[in-house]
């Protein structure tokens, strides 16, 4: 598990929203219900997507979506 991290930047924020975003439309689900599941459910936003904004970034979407998917998965989270 990845050490909780807090957003420090914009930059961090956009791509949060990103990240948040673009797995909703994934899975054909609201952000927020996303949002929920990555705060309230787990601690998949501070523990795994701000953590690794500077790996992640760097990947195209497709990437960064099935990663994040493989990690609800890994840790049990449904949205």
């Amino acid at each position: 598990m990845m050490p909780d991290k807090k957003i420090k930047n914009f930059r961090e924020l956009e791509f949060a929203v990103f990240c948040i975003e673009n797995v909703a439309a994934k899975l054909g689900v609201g952000a927020e219900r996303v949002y929920q599941a990555f705060t309230e459910k787990s601690d998949i936003l501070n523990g795994y997507i701000v953590p690794e904004y500077e790996v992640l970034h760097t990947q195209s979407r497709e990437y960064i979506v099935d990663d994040i998917l493989a990690v609800m998965k890994e840790r049990g989270v449904e949205v």
